[in-house]
C-alpha cells in the first residue's frame, strides 16, 4: 500500500517546511499565550547559563579543555587550563564558536576535537551545520589559535579519524562509499602534503556492515593500531595493523575491546565464553597481555565478573589504574584495579546515587568523576594517587527538603520484576490526583538512572509533580541479559515493562490515568509511541521526542539500517509479522481514542529521520486526531543547539504537562 506522506521524507523540500512551518506555528501561538510559557523559559535559561554550574575538564597532556556556552557566546567556546589553574576558573580562550559562525555565515556547532599525542599542540576540530551527525573537520594549532592554512582538512561526512604521528591521519568518510547504514566502509591512512581522494586504503568493509573505523591508541610503551569493522550494531571484528599487516583480533564478535593499558589488552564480555579451559562470565572485564594474547595465549586475569543485579556502566584508563563504575541494582558504586598490586578496591562515595566518570589521565593516576542524586547536585571530584579532592558543586536548583526518592518493583506481563524510582513530596497524598510524569527507554543497552533533576526539580517537582524512571528491560539497568531479553522478536517486553510500572502506580493510587504522562526520546520515542497507540486509557499525556515511528522503512532512512539487530528486518516477512504488530505508525487507528500527544524533532537529525516524526503528525491528523508538533530547524538528533533553543523547547514540553496533567 502507497503511503501517502511519503513526501514528507524529503528533508529540505519546500513543501514539506512550509508544512513544518506551519506546525510549529500552531503549537507555538498555543503555549505561548499561556503565562507559565514565559516563566518556564526565563527558570531553564538561568539554570542553563548559570555561571554556577559545573565546568566538566577533559585531560589532554598538561592541561584540561572545556567547551562553554554562556549568555554571551552561546554557540559556546574551546578553551583550556591547567588543572591548578581549574580550581581558580581561569580560562584560555582558543576557539570562539559564536565568531566562527559570524565569519562563515553559517551555524557552527562543535562536535569534539581529535588531539595529537603526546603534546596535543595539534587538533582535528569536528564542527557540524546545525547540530547534524555530519562535521567538516579542519586542523587547528592550539600555539597559534588558529585552524592551519592548508592543512588537514576533510569535507562534510560523517567521518571518524585518529592520528597517527603529525604527518599522517586514519581516516574513515565518505570516500569509497557508505554502508546501508550512511556511515563510511573504509579506513585510509592520509599523508600530509597529498589530496585525501589519493590516501591509501587500509581496510574495506562491506555495505551490509554499520560502519568500519579505526582507533589509534597511544600508551607510554606503544602504538596500537587498531581497525574496527561494525558488522552489526553489537557485532563488530577488530583488527590489528603492525609492521603494515593486518591481523585479527580473535575475540568474540559482541565482546567489546574497552582499551590497552600498558602492554595489556582490556575487553568486556556480553556472552559467556570459554577460549579454552577457563569459562567467562557474561559482563566480565578480562585483561592479557596482547603480545601473548597475539601468539595464542588466552589464560586471562580477571578483573571484574558481576555478581547479582550488577553491571558495568563505563570505564576509564589511567596509568596503572583500571577505573570501573558499576551498577547494583540501579545504584552507582566506583571501583579501580591496580596493575602493580592487582588488586581490585572499591573507591569511597556516597551511596544511593550515580557516578559519572568525565575524563582520566593516561600519562598520570588521575581522573575525574562526579556523583549526583535525584536531589543531590552533582559534586565533582579530582581523583589523584588515591587522594580525593573536591573540585567543583551545583549549587542546589530547587528545594529538597520536602522530597523523597523510593525505589519500588512492579510484575510485568511474564512476572518479571521491574524496578522504577519514584521521586515526589515526602507527604504526598494518595489520592490518585498527583501529575505523574513517567520516563524510559528500553532499548540498545541504555541504563537510566538517579541523576539531579535541575529543570525537571524547578519545573515539575517544585510544583507538586510527581517523577518516575522506569528501569524496563531493553537497557542494560542489570547487564546484557536485561538487554537481550526484549529485543527483536521480544520488543513488545519493553512496552509491557511501561504499562506495568504505570499499572503499579496507578494501583498504589499515587496517580490515574488522568494525570500520567510518559516522556521518551529516540528508541524512547518509539516506546512512548508503542505505549499509547497500544493502551491510550493509561496517559493523558505522551511527549515523544526524535522517534523512530515507521518500522517498515525505518530501515532505510539516514542511520535504520544499524538497528536491524535491535528491531529485526522488516523486509524479511518473519521479522515482519513481530515488527508490524507494534509499529505506531502502521497501528494508528481513527477509531481510538487517543491522549493529546505532542511530538517533537529536528530538521536537522541525520541519526533518527524527522520524517518519522512528520509522518506520524500529518497521519493522525488526516484521522481527525489532535496532535502538537514541534520541529526545531537546526539541533541534531540531541534536537537544540544553544540554551536558547533548548530553554524554549522546555518550556513547550512543560507548559504542556501542566495543561494537560494538573488537577
Amino acid at each position: 500500500m502507497d503511503d501517502p506522506y511519503l513526501w514528507l521524507e524529503n528533508i529540505d523540500d519546500q513543501e514539506a517546511i512550509e508544512w513544518v512551518k506551519k506546525q510549529n506555528d500552531d503549537t507555538t501561538a498555543h503555549f505561548q499565550q499561556n503565562p507559565n510559557f514565559s516563566k518556564f523559559y526565563d527558570r531553564c535559561l538561568e539554570i542553563l547559563n548559570s555561571d554556577k554550574r559545573i565546568f566538566y575538564p577533559t585531560i589532554r597532556g598538561e592541561y584540561l579543555y572545556n567547551f562553554y556556552k554562556s549568555p554571551e557566546n552561546e554557540r559556546g567556546i574551546w578553551r583550556r587550563t591547567s588543572c591548578e589553574k581549574y580550581f581558580d576558573n581561569e580560562w584560555e580562550e582558543l576557539l570562539d564558536l559564536d565568531k566562527l559562525s559570524e565569519i562563515q555565515k553559517e551555524s557552527c556547532v562543535f562536535k569534539g576535537v581529535e588531539g595529537l599525542y603526546p603534546d596535543y599542540q595539534r587538533y582535528m576540530v569536528k564542527l557540524s551545520k546545525g547540530g547534524s551527525d555530519a562535521v567538516v573537520v579542519r586542523e587547528y594549532d592550539i600555539e597559534k589559535k588558529s585552524f592551519v592554512k592548508n592543512g588537514f582538512h576533510i569535507p562534510e561526512s560523517k567521518t571518524f579519524l585518529s592520528w597517527s604521528d603529525k604527518d599522517t591521519l586514519w581516516v574513515s568518510c565518505h570516500l569509497g562509499g557508505l554502508t546501508k547504514s550512511g556511515y563510511p566502509k573504509t579506513v585510509r591512512e592520509w599523508k600530509r602534503g597529498t589530496n585525501l581522494e589519493e590516501s591509501t586504503v587500509l581496510f574495506c568493509g562491506e555495505e551490509d556492515d554499520v560502519a568500519v573505523y579505526s582507533a589509534i591508541v597511544h600508551t607510554q610503551q606503544r602504538k596500537y593500531k587498531i581497525i574496527l569493522r561494525a558488522q552489526t550494531f553489537y557485532q563488530t571484528q577488530y583488527y590489528i595493523h603492525d609492521k603494515n599487516e593486518l591481523q585479527r583480533i580473535d575475540i568474540p564478535l559482541d565482546c567489546k575491546l574497552c582499551g590497552f593499558l600498558q602492554e595489556n589488552l582490556l575487553i568486556r564480555l556480553k556472552s559467556q565464553w570459554k577460549p579454552a579451559d577457563t569459562s567467562y562470565k557474561s559482563g566480565s572485564i578480562l585483561a592479557i597481555s596482547f603480545a601473548e594474547f597475539m601468539q595464542g595465549s588466552r589464560d586471562f586475569d580477571i578483573i571484574f565478573s558481576p555478581g547479582d543485579n550488577e553491571t558495568v556502566t563505563s570505564m576509564e584508563l589511567t596509568q596503572n589504574l583500571i577505573i570501573i563504575n558499576k551498577l547494583k541494582n540501579v545504584r552507582s558504586e566506583l571501583w579501580c584495579y591496580d596493575l602493580r598490586t592487582r588488586k581490585l578496591q572499591q573507591i569511597a562515595t556516597p551511596e544511593y546515587g550515580s557516578i559519572h566518570l568525565v575524563s582520566s589521565d593516561d600519562l598520570r593516576d588521575r581522573f575525574f568523576y562526579t556523583y549526583s542524586g535525584f536531589l543531590t547536585p552533582p559534586t565533582l571530584y579530582l581523583f589523584e594517587d588515591y587522594h580525593i579532592r573536591k573540585a567543583r558543586q551545583l549549587p542546589h536548583f530547587f528545594p529538597n527538603d520536602n522530597l523523597q526518592v523510593q525505589q519500588f518493583m512492579a510484575a510485568s506481563e511474564d512476572g518479571t520484576q521491574i524496578p522504577y524510582f519514584v521521586v515526589c513530596a515526602k507527604d504526598v497524598t494518595y489520592d490518585g490526583s498527583n501529575p505523574t510524569l513517567i520516563k524510559a527507554y528500553g532499548g540498545f543497552e541504555v541504563s537510566l538512572y538517579p541523576y539531579y533533576l535541575g529543570i525537571i526539580g524547578s519545573c515539575w517537582l517544585e510544583r507538586g509533580g510527581v517523577y518516575v524512571i522506569a528501569n524496563i528491560r531493553g537497557g542494560g539497568e542489570f547487564g546484557p541479559q536485561w538487554h537481550r531479553a526484549a529485543i527483536k522478536e521480544n520488543k513488545q517486553r519493553s512496552f509491557d515493562d511501561l504499562f506495568s510500572v504505570t499499572q503499579d502506580i496507578i494501583n498504589k493510587n499515587l496517580s490515574t490515568p488522568k494525570h500520567i504522562g510518559i516522556i521518551g526520546g529516540s528508541n524512547g520515542g518509539l516506546l512512548v509511541a508503542c505505549a499509547f497507540t497500544q493502551r491510550p486509557e493509561l496517559y493523558n499525556a505522551v511527549i515523544c521526542q526524535v522517534p523512530i515511528l515507521d518500522m517498515k522503512r525505518y530501515h532505510k532512512l539516514l542511520a535504520g539500517a544499524s538497528w536491524v539487530a535491535e528491531y529485526g528486518n522488516p523486509d524479511l516477512e518473519e521479522e515482519w509479522s513481530y515488527i508490524k504488530k507494534y509499529s505506531p505508525y502502521h497501528n494508528l487507528s481513527a477509531d481510538k481514542k487517543y491522549p493529546l500527544v505532542f511530538i517533537h524533532t529536528s530538521t536537522k537529525d541525520d541519526r533518527v529521520h524527522p520524517g518519522h516524526a512528520r509522518k506520524m503528525t500529518a497521519k493522525m491528523q488526516k484521522m481527525n486526531h489532535s496532535v502538537y508538533y514541534y520541529e526545531n530547524l537546526e539541533g541534531g538528533h540531541a534536537g537544540a543547539t544553544t540554551h536558547q533553543q533548548q530553554s524554549f523547547i522546555s518550556a513547550l514540553l512543560y507548559t504542556y504537562l501542566w495543561e494537560k496533567l494538573q488537577s
